[in-house]
């Protein structure tokens, strides 16, 4: 399901994370896209709900602290643990490639903490970007935290989507892959969903929350370091004393 309204809203918080200054309603149409008429309501809405203000009359609105204030007391209310932070910059900077915590949403896999890579070409994405959890090894080492009921029920819901070759398209594919993963000791992955991305994952449980650990890039420069990333990973779990 999309909510066009409620992604609008949603994207003009991400439009003042790039912009960094104050925009008119007429210049986040015209930058967006969108139709004047309807902007200008979204914009006057948003404002009279407290979450823009103008800073300088006439001057354009910008969000308000309000955004923050609510992320915040959501956030405290159910943190990452810092250590789990700490472990994300640690991978990232000991494998030079992009490094992320990721829980399940429904059937996808979402981006909790996010460590990018610092080399020119590597794996771009954010915190709270979304990837399938059947075309992904963020997904499946998700997968495999649950018994095989729980999963049974969740592939009745699935699309199975095939994104690439490599994608595996039906349950028994990817139990197969949660099987093998299981035997090989880590999950891992090979432009099943984004092209020329090989990844590296396992389970983390940390105070009962299902989680996956992940390193990925390129792959010219992972496809074959896959067994040596998940020695370094695994060592990293061990200090947390995970694993």
């Amino acid at each position: 399901m999309y909510v066009r309204q409620a992604a609008n809203a949603l994207q003009i918080l991400e439009y003042f994370a790039e912009r960094l200054k104050p925009a008119t309603a007429a210049e986040i149409a015209e930058d967006l896209g969108w139709p004047r008429s309807s902007t200008f309501k979204l914009v006057g809405t948003l404002a009279a709900k407290g979450y823009l203000y103008e800073p300088r009359p006439r001057g354009g609105y910008y969000p308000s602290p309000r955004w923050l204030d609510l992320a915040e007391r959501v956030t405290r209310a159910d943190p990452l643990p810092p250590e789990l932070h700490a472990l994300v910059v640690e991978l990232a900077r000991d494998t030079g490639e992009t490094s992320l915590i990721a829980a399940q949403a429904g059937d996808q896999a979402i981006f909790l903490d996010v460590r990018e890579s610092h080399q020119p070409v590597r794996y771009f994405t954010r915190i709270g970007d979304r990837v399938p959890l059947h075309a992904s090894s963020a997904g499946r080492a998700l997968l495999a935290q649950m018994s095989l009921e729980e999963r049974t029920k969740l592939y009745r819901r699935m699309a199975f989507e095939r994104y690439s070759p490599t994608t595996p398209v039906s349950a028994e594919e990817v139990e197969a892959e949660i099987a093998e993963a299981r035997r090989r000791g880590f999950h891992q992955s090979n432009s099943e969903y984004t092209p020329d991305l090989a990844g590296v994952t396992l389970p983390l449980t940390w105070n009962g929350r299902r989680l996956s650990v992940v390193v990925v890039g390129p792959v010219s420069r992972c496809l074959d370091r896959r067994p040596e990333i998940a020695e370094l990973m695994k060592a990293r779990l061990a200090e947390l004393g995970i694993g």
